[in-house]
């Protein structure tokens, strides 16, 4: 006979918000759960990445707007690692001009402040599982309102898309349109299995990170335009 299955260690969480009452706030939420547990505090992004050195965190709670070294600098930092914690951003507000900056420097998704106990979980949750947690029309809305403040090399970035097949551009473009993985499959006459496919050689050709950072590729690319 078998053992019980042991239980895996609560997932690592760090939390960094130069407010402590944010940061009690999202403390009682995360340790709350019994497979999550906050290992430490951060109040800037210095400390951040000290924390993440010290601690080995699975998780980083990511505010952006910090004095000292803000959280764009700190996502920067963490996301060039190769073993770095995944970082999901905390914004104040759901089209925050440095959202997209932090997203478009490697975070994995990003939560507003105020989202209830039960959202914050859910996106925690996903984050760690590996899903980048942006819905595909907010991704199109932070792109659209942010790429062409952003500096872009669009000839640069335009010759990349001739490793693309013409059905992976086809995918990219409605990905950056703000179509889930269904919507794309409905649209194309195939299965949504065969869309992860394309959209998975999408990301190795062009070595990109993830759904996010192949929707401001193909913007920045050109392939796509801000009101398509």
């Amino acid at each position: 006979m078998t053992g019980p299955v042991p239980t895996p260690p609560p997932s690592r969480v760090l939390i960094c918000d130069d407010q402590e009452l944010i940061r009690m706030g999202l403390r009682m939420v995360v340790d709350s759960q019994p497979d999550l547990t906050v290992v430490g505090e951060a109040a800037d992004g210095d400390a951040a990445i000290a924390g993440v050195a010290a601690l080995e965190p699975d998780l980083v709670l990511m505010d952006v707007r910090m004095p000292g070294l803000d959280g764009l600098a700190a996502t920067e930092h963490l996301c060039a690692q190769p073993r770095g914690p995944r970082i999901l951003v905390v914004t104040t507000f759901d089209l925050d001009e440095y959202a997209y900056a932090a997203l478009r420097a490697g975070a994995n998704g990003f939560l507003v402040k105020d989202a209830p106990a039960e959202e914050i979980l859910v996106t925690v949750r996903a984050v760690l599982r590996g899903e980048v947690m942006v819905a595909p029309s907010l991704t199109r809305r932070l792109v659209e309102r942010f790429v062409l403040q952003s500096p872009t090399s669009v000839p640069a970035q335009r010759s990349r898309l001739a490793a693309l097949t013409e059905r992976e551009r086809e995918v990219l473009a409605l990905v950056a349109r703000g179509l889930a993985n269904g919507e794309i499959a409905e649209r194309l006459f195939v299965g949504e299995t065969t869309v992860k496919t394309h959209l998975g050689r999408v990301l190795t050709k062009l070595g990109l990170r993830d759904r996010i950072h192949a929707v401001i590729f193909a913007y920045e690319s050109g392939l796509v335009r801000a009101g398509d």
